[in-house]
């Protein structure tokens, strides 16, 4: 049955982290607030075309990590997954309500479950869009983390893109293209995320220099996961090749409350593919949902 999508209104939600802004925004609705984070080299826009079909249905805040879209961008701030936790800390602390949903995809797994590890009285459920958290067999990168994460290659990359500012774009839609399968939404994203991945420079090559260090370093924290007793919805666009439904079997191994749903005919940006069964499945309405090997 087709959904009837209701006008999407937002209102900007005041959230400080210290010194510097976290452009956040807020709608109305029933329950606890779905938290939506986005990874890299993302933003809140990731969630556009999610917005409309979770209109009145659940109230919904997304928000742009420090460094990234309209967020302020302080110059040698430490741009880490670890430190990422203090603004998931900062926009959960900025609301009313006791608890949370927290929706985390891809760059933004770590943080987030990192949150949630922290605070289980305070989390509602935990929902896991193609993310990763440590470093485990079957994880892979995608071509540009490769290339900025590197050692030694990501200083080659950086002198590139400064040099050659063309071929950064082309990296950029090609990667970023290449998770989206509907081309209307690829022609309307992906330039858009690129204007503002444009600022956010500094907060990709920071983060990217560390990760594998803090993937690595995580493994031995997955071991709190077994503990982690809340709801852990696990939804993964099985063409992706690189957060791929091995991961996503992997997390459901890992939490003891786990409902795993593995979405055919999607890919890494899970929600952007599937926006309407990707809101069902956040809302308790997944009669829809496929399960594949």
């Amino acid at each position: 049955m087709e959904q009837t999508l209701m006008d999407t209104t937002t209102t900007p939600l005041l959230v400080r982290r210290g010194q510097h802004r976290i452009h956040a925004e807020i709608t109305d609705g029933p329950g606890a607030p779905l938290v939506l984070m986005h990874g890299f080299p993302d933003s809140m826009h990731l969630y556009d075309r999610l917005m409309p079909h979770l209109a009145g249905r659940r109230s919904v805040v997304r928000f742009d990590f420090l460094g990234w879209g309209e967020s302020d961008k302080p110059s040698g701030y430490p741009y880490t997954a670890t430190n990422q936790v203090g603004d998931i800390d900062a926009v959960v602390n900025s609301l009313p309500d006791e608890r949370v949903v927290l929706v985390a995809h891809d760059a933004s797994g770590p943080p987030a479950i990192d949150w949630a590890l922290r605070n289980p009285e305070r989390v509602e459920e935990l929902v896991l869009l193609n993310t990763y958290y440590e470093w485990t067999i079957g994880l892979r990168r995608p071509h540009a983390i490769v290339l900025y994460s590197t050692p030694g290659l990501n200083a080659i990359a950086r002198r590139l893109s400064a040099m050659r500012p063309d071929l950064e774009r082309r990296l950029f839609h090609y990667q970023v293209g290449s998770f989206i399968r509907d081309g209307d939404a690829r022609a309307e994203l992906v330039p858009q995320l690129f204007e503002q991945f444009r600022a956010s420079r500094p907060a990709f090559w920071r983060h990217t220099s560390g990760m594998l260090g803090q993937v690595v370093s995580r493994r031995f924290k997955a071991r709190q996961l077994q503990h982690f007793h809340r709801p852990v919805r696990i939804i993964f666009g099985v063409s992706d090749p690189f957060l791929n439904p091995r991961l996503a079997k992997r997390f459901a191994g890992q939490f003891p409350d786990n409902n795993l749903h593995l979405i055919e005919n999607s890919g890494h940006y899970v929600q952007v593919d599937e926006p309407e069964l990707v809101a069902d499945l956040m809302t308790g309405e997944y009669r829809h949902a496929t399960l594949s090997a």
